[in-house]
């Protein structure tokens, strides 16, 4: 089934009289539990499309379904909602608020999402538990390594059991180790289900993906998927 589609995407800015075209006519169709890897040099539009598929960003022109609903059609608030609902965001810089614990940090999107106090406790505790950190709940970032902080995210992320996980740059901050684990949680949440879309330019990152889109200069390069 199609999740994702979209259509003739375009999203040009105007920088200095000049007209920057950041995605140019680009289509994609993304299915349920695909692994998908988006890659490009700096100026591609990967980081474009990443904010088009995650609902921070609208095309200046074309279509964007995602589920069956027209995200171009819709205002802020509308955005907003999907954003919490639907998708699960994990940034190269964690993102977390320093001075609540991780608990607190998974709960946040519960709390956008007016879920009661006592449900928001154990889902984040339960993320927490599925990502091996149920020992370091009450603990702050500044108390967690890279890589424990980057669970917290992961975290954070599933919590609300979203459509998609789109993760950017997530192993950027790590060393090899850390990196090295954290996308065996990604390997895992795939394997359980979940879709998933990276940002990344490391090959060795994208090599986890099922299928890889290369970017370059707003339009789509390259498109395919691995032979199982």
């Amino acid at each position: 089934m199609s999740l994702i589609s979209l259509k003739d995407i375009y999203k040009i800015y105007n920088v200095g009289g000049e007209e920057v075209r950041a995605l140019d006519g680009v289509n994609v169709t993304i299915k349920e539990n695909e692994y998908l890897a988006i890659m490009g040099p700096s100026g591609s539009g990967k980081s474009t499309l990443m904010n088009m598929i995650g609902c921070l960003d609208t095309p200046t022109t074309g279509l964007y379904e995602f589920e069956g609903e027209m995200v171009n059609d819709m205002d802020d608030n509308q955005l907003a909602s999907i954003r919490n609902r639907k998708i699960g965001f994990v940034f190269q810089t964690f993102n977390l608020l320093p001075k609540a614990t991780a608990q607190h940090n998974v709960e946040i999107p519960l709390i956008y999402g007016n879920v009661r106090r006592d449900q928001r406790k154990s889902m984040a505790a339960a993320a927490l538990e599925s990502v091996g950190l149920g020992d370091r709940m009450h603990h702050k970032p500044n108390e967690l390594s890279g890589g424990q902080r980057q669970r917290v995210a992961i975290a954070r992320a599933l919590v609300n059991n979203p459509s998609i996980i789109l993760a950017d740059e997530p192993t950027g901050n790590l060393d090899s180790k850390s990196g090295r684990e954290i996308m065996e949680i990604f390997d895992a949440l795939h394997e359980a289900g979940n879709t998933i879309i990276l940002v990344t330019h490391e090959d060795y990152i994208a090599a986890h993906a099922s299928r890889t889109i290369r970017l370059f200069d707003g339009k789509i390069k390259e498109d395919f998927s691995k032979v199982a």
